[in-house]
């Protein structure tokens, strides 16, 4: 698995895009934001969870 993180003002348009056409595909870990440094550790939690 790969993850890509960005900065809490999220990705734009055009970075989105690329990421998209690298293979990655959208998630989202919730209506809040998280600071760039804990969002990679909140999803590792996430999905040690399930």
């Amino acid at each position: 698995m790969l993850a890509l993180s960005g900065p809490e003002g999220g990705f734009d348009a055009s970075e989105i895009e690329l990421a998209q056409r690298a293979g990655f595909a959208p998630l989202s870990l919730g209506a809040r934001v998280l600071r760039a440094e804990t969002a990679p550790l909140a999803l590792l939690a996430a999905l040690a969870v399930d």
